[in-house]
């Protein structure tokens, strides 16, 4: 109901939704808005009165479609997938639209995908959904390291922790996983993706499995979450994860899924024969040998005995600040067509390239699946073409 004819009357709910929807503090959308007092802001998500300008830039900030901000009520924003995010032990709040935009298109890549896979008669992927919560995680981690990379050659042929990474990537989607690596929405450096709101993501399908990994966090931190939501696509468990502790989760799904990646990562044996003492010291050093963080050898020495709880504890605290420093210290940027190899992803960006080189695919649908407008699309073809 209009106040004037300048002003309007909406619902301070509302308002205040989608300023929480958009992880914005009052001061923070003040500043993009570009407004001198934040009481500005606390005033609308107290009276609901807003000028009509401003809702159109508060649409625009928030990433709110406008027409939500006219309904008594907040919307339900719910995720499309299972939610296992949790901070310390309790759901987070909604979802950004950063991490609703991202999961959307991701499964706009996997339609497509399984469409071209469909054509062309491939056979579903048996792997997918092919283990339950009650199976050993030692067990189905080697079943994943039978499919993905029998010889652990991600490990033994790396020079260090981003090549590992990047070597790992390959085995899985060489073995039919679609791996997407990013830490912004498509190609907006402006839309950064929140690692405390989210890891990464797991879309299940037979015939074209996704996996999310945010590249906002840091890299020994991707390789567990890779090798996770790998766990989730074995179990034939789609879901976002999110966690304060990735290794202390309260969740069922999660504790195996965390299991799988630990067994996966670091093999109980291979542990067992290159432990070093003092312990404390060995975990450092064995974590550059195994290509993990700190941190999840440190609980993988725990859970087979080789650390005490006072030990890990300590340790845990100390690794913990160090990766979150760490974390802080990375920035989105490098060469931009390199950067589409995890963006897109190798095998996803092939099969678009075949199929627009075909004439099977038009740009406007190469510039919705891929955010890449057809000039840049041209270039990434040749940039490929020449690696």
């Amino acid at each position: 109901m209009a106040r004037t004819d300048t002003s309007l009357l909406l619902s301070p709910a509302v308002l205040r939704w989608a300023r929480e929807r958009a992880r914005m503090t009052v001061e923070e959308l003040a500043s993009a808005l570009h407004l001198m007092d934040p009481d500005a802001v606390v005033a609308w998500e107290a009276s609901g009165e807003i000028r009509v300008t401003q809702v159109q830039h508060l649409a625009r900030v928030t990433r709110t479609p406008l027409g939500l901000l006219y309904l008594a009520e907040p919307p339900t924003d719910d995720l499309p997938i299972r939610d296992f995010r949790t901070v310390a032990g309790a759901r987070v709040g909604h979802p950004g639209p950063e991490l609703l935009d991202t999961i959307h298109q991701m499964q706009r890549r996997q339609e497509w995908m399984r469409g071209e896979l469909l054509a062309d008669g491939a056979e579903p992927l048996q792997f997918v959904g092919s283990v339950t919560l009650e199976a050993s995680a030692v067990a189905v981690a080697a079943a994943m390291q039978a499919v993905i990379d029998p010889v652990r050659a991600w490990v033994a042929d790396s020079t260090s922790r981003d090549d590992a990474f990047r070597r790992l990537r390959q085995a899985v989607e060489d073995a039919g996983v679609l791996v997407v690596v990013n830490g912004v929405v498509g190609n907006n450096t402006r839309r950064k993706l929140d690692v405390d709101e989210f890891r990464g993501f797991a879309l299940v399908d037979p015939y074209a499995p996704l996996v999310f990994v945010n590249s906002a966090d840091h890299q020994a931190a991707q390789l567990f979450t890779l090798v996770h939501e790998c766990a989730r696509i074995w179990l034939g468990e789609s879901g976002v994860s999110g966690f304060d502790d990735r290794l202390h989760s309260g969740n069922q799904v999660e504790r195996w899924c965390n299991a799988v990646a630990g067994a996966f990562l670091v093999p109980a044996d291979a542990l067992r024969a290159a432990w070093l003492t003092p312990a404390v010291p060995g975990v450092e050093a064995l974590a550059r040998t195994f290509r993990v963080s700190a941190l999840v050898l440190a609980r993988r020495a725990l859970d087979l005995r080789l650390l005490s709880e006072a030990e890990y504890t300590v340790f845990a605290a100390r690794a913990s600040r160090a990766q979150t420093g760490d974390r802080a210290r990375r920035r989105t940027g490098g060469n931009f067509w390199l950067n589409q190899n995890g963006r897109i992803g190798q095998r996803f960006g092939r099969a678009v390239i075949n199929a627009t080189l075909e004439g099977r695919l038009l740009y406007s649908e190469v510039y919705r699946l891929t955010d890449l407008r057809p000039d840049a699309f041209d270039r990434l073809v040749s940039e490929w073409s020449a690696s």
